[in-house]
């Protein structure tokens, strides 16, 4: 670029890509802690996507169900919550406080906003009567520990009213109290995700208090949030950083600016590494394979991609919708998807223009994948893996 800035070229972010998301072999992690506070933040929209991507990361996959579950659940290490862009993550519960004020304030006052209107429109009780029952609400959830709604309900009926949304609209439904009233407290941090009802794949949570934390300043918590991330998937271009955000361009630039980001050249154009990683990073010292679930965050992390994963891939691994499904990677790149059948077995295939040149991946690549999907089964075990969100690939493979 001429301006002083140093090249990073996409080997070099893939070599990064292969430590720093701790897929490469050596840099597998020894605890499900170890990852999530690698990554910053794990995908959970999807339960089965938490285990998953931890699995594929930890040193001992074996361990991936317990401690994940301990974490979450026991020692409290972990916390499932709303974070960027109105999406449930798990996030190190060190970082409760950054993510709520960084992102979460601003979203949780559009959504109690939202659903007053929507409650005003359909001739419901006003705000104060929702305020008697958010704070009974949270005084049963106290008592109780940790309930599902419908637990809720029976200590405080009111949670039990519904009133009509969008009235006399195309889309007009029948919303109940307990649906919209504990997700305004999700986003606000009162309330977290606790354990399911079923297994570790189970999309019915239980409710539990959220785990307390300070009131930060939210320009002081967005500019920790990005500095830890551009640690962990710097370089990262400002769209990237605005869109895994969800924040505003001007957030964004006065969070660079407060961490004093580096910037460097892309391929895409200027990017952004923390102060001082700007220089030469060593690569893996093998090749490497992974398989990552559906929605995984390093698969998600970043908003142009072509870098790891090639535009004419996309239309069989990713839903209308912009979320992908299971891919397979080789040496920094998508190359593939992997789907699990109904008897248990783990498939993959890769897809034409994965730039093996037609002339396949070669052996190593095989053995390197195929030993992953080995490794996948073996903690798996009789769990039966449907991601929430279907994709082309996955749909073929499983059948």
């Amino acid at each position: 670029m001429g301006d002083g800035r140093r090249r990073i070229g996409t080997a070099e972010r893939r070599d990064r890509l292969a430590l720093r998301q701790r897929l490469a072999g050596p840099s597998r992690a020894g605890s499900p802690e170890e990852v999530a506070g690698s990554l910053v933040a794990l995908h959970g929209t999807d339960p089965a996507t938490v285990h998953l991507a931890v699995g594929a990361r930890l040193a001992d996959a074996t361990k991936t169900v317990g401690g994940t579950e301990r974490a979450l659940y026991e020692d409290g290490t972990l916390v499932r919550m709303h974070g960027m862009r109105h999406t449930v993550f798990v996030f190190p519960t060190e970082l409760t406080a950054v993510v709520h004020a960084s992102t979460g304030l601003t979203v949780a006052a559009k959504e109690r906003a939202s659903l007053l209107k929507n409650m005003a429109e359909a001739g419901a009780p006003d705000a104060a009567w929702l305020t008697e029952v958010e704070e009974s609400t949270l005084a049963v959830l106290a008592r109780r520990g940790q309930a599902t709604a419908a637990e809720l309900a029976r200590d405080e009926p009111r949670l039990k009213e519904q009133f009509v949304y969008a009235p006399g609209k195309s889309y007009e439904g029948v919303h109940t109290v307990s649906t919209r009233l504990l997700k305004v407290l999700g986003v606000e941090g009162k309330v977290v995700r606790g354990r399911p009802l079923g297994s570790w794949t189970s999309s019915r949570f239980r409710w539990a208090p959220a785990p307390p934390h300070p009131e930060l300043d939210p320009a002081e918590a967005q500019a920790e949030l990005l500095r830890r991330w551009l640690a962990a998937c710097g370089p990262a271009t400002e769209d990237d950083l605005k869109w895994w955000t969800g924040w505003r361009v001007t957030e964004v630039r006065r969070a660079l600016a407060a961490i004093g980001a580096e910037a460097v050249s892309l391929d895409e154009g200027a990017g952004y590494v923390v102060a001082g990683d700007a220089g030469p990073v060593a690569g893996p010292a093998e090749p490497w394979a992974a398989l990552l679930p559906a929605l995984d965050p390093t698969a998600m992390g970043w908003r142009q991609r072509d870098w790891y994963l090639a535009p004419e891939l996309r239309p069989m691994l990713f839903d209308r919708s912009g979320n992908v499904g299971p891919t397979v990677w080789w040496n920094g790149r998508v190359i593939g998807g992997w789907a699990q059948r109904t008897d248990g077995e783990i498939v993959w295939r890769v897809l034409d223009g994965a730039g093996t040149g037609g002339e396949g991946i070669g052996r190593e690549a095989e053995s390197a994948i195929a030993a992953e999907a080995e490794r996948l089964a073996s903690w798996v075990a009789t769990t039966r893996i449907t991601p929430r969100f279907r994709t082309p690939l996955e749909r073929e493979l499983s059948a």
